[in-house]
Order: C-alpha cells, then sequence, then structure tokens
C-alpha cells in the first residue's frame, strides 16, 4: 500500500480513514495535475453584491443566483427549444393539438387539421359547405395563428373537401366512365 498517496490524510491513523475524503483528496489531485484551478465557493458571510430588484431572495437556496438551482421540467424544456431551434416544429405540433381551442368549437366539429407542409397547413372539410365557409375565414385564422404562435409559422390555409370513396377495387383498373354509367 502506498502511503504517499492514494487519499491518505496525514497525521491520521490508516483505520481511522474517511472514504469520502479520500476520494475527494484523490479527485482535487486528479484535477490539479490536469492543470484545472480550484477557486474558492463565495462564503455566506463575505461581502457580496445584492439585488436591486424589490423580490426577496429568501427561501431560495445560496445558488439561485448561480443558475445552480433546480428548475421545474417547463423551464427546462423550453430553454431546450429554444437552445435546439425547435420553436415552429413545436408550434405546428400545438396546431395540431389545439386545433379546437385556437378555431373553436363549431368549425373544430366539422373540419380538422390533416398535415403541414412547410408553413401551409392543410385542413379537411367534412362538407363542400364548410369548406368554402372556412376559405372564407382563413384570413382572420391565420392572423389568430400569427398572435397566438407567432411570425411565419403558419402562412397558408390549405383547404381540402370531403373526400370521395375510391371505386377501385384490386390492383387492376379500367379507364373509362367508372361507375357513374350503371347509375340511371
Amino acid at each position: 500500500m502506498n502511503s504517499t498517496g492514494g487519499g491518505l490524510q496525514p497525521g491520521r491513523d490508516p483505520d481511522e480513514i474517511d472514504a469520502a475524503q479520500a476520494a475527494l483528496n484523490r479527485m482535487r489531485d486528479a484535477a490539479a495535475a490536469r492543470g484545472e484551478v480550484r477557486r474558492a465557493a463565495p462564503r455566506a458571510g463575505s461581502t457580496q453584491k445584492q439585488r436591486t430588484s424589490g423580490r426577496s431572495t429568501r427561501g431560495f437556496s445560496q445558488f439561485h443566483a448561480t443558475g445552480r438551482d433546480p428548475l421545474g421540467l417547463g423551464k427546462v424544456v423550453g430553454r431546450l427549444v429554444a437552445e435546439r431551434g425547435w420553436t415552429s416544429p413545436v408550434a405546428v405540433g400545438s396546431v395540431m393539438a389545439e386545433w379546437a381551442t385556437l378555431v373553436g368549437p363549431e368549425i373544430a366539429a366539422h373540419c380538422t387539421p390533416e398535415s403541414f407542409t412547410d408553413t401551409t397547413l392543410h385542413v379537411r372539410c367534412d362538407s363542400t359547405a364548410w369548406a368554402t365557409q372556412l376559405r372564407l375565414l382563413s384570413i382572420s385564422l391565420l392572423e389568430k395563428f400569427r398572435v397566438e404562435l407567432g411570425d411565419g409559422v403558419v402562412t397558408s390555409i390549405q383547404v381540402l373537401g370531403p373526400a370521395a370513396p375510391s371505386w377501385r377495387k384490386g390492383g387492376r383498373a379500367v379507364n373509362g366512365r367508372g361507375p357513374r354509367d350503371t347509375y340511371g
């Protein structure tokens, strides 16, 4: 056993070694060998510049000003989204998820967002009358999206009418009028 290093504290009996202190000493030695400089943390009684804001810091830990306090999940995710530049995809997801609250329950009952391409929102309506109504309301909806979600997230709305049933069955099809020639 090496008596010069390994975390032994001078002046202590080897039987009374504090394992945590020994590990800390080894880490400090390794950091010093890498050239890292240890800075003393400010003490609670030392003279520090006091905050000039009117709110009291009582109840917060001493690390609050240094940003070392634990943060709520919402703040952490918000900071991550902002740092990564995911604001537009998140806003697009909020259009899809919050559709009923953005456009109102009456429109949401008849029109649903299907997809989002670049800055164009594709909306499917259950009747041609609602498709026409949504085309007339699209300018006011775009303004509402701009206010709620930010500039440039949704710049146009493509309104799609109701989907017609497909008469194609199987892998092959014959060109022609289709099923209309049998009705009559």
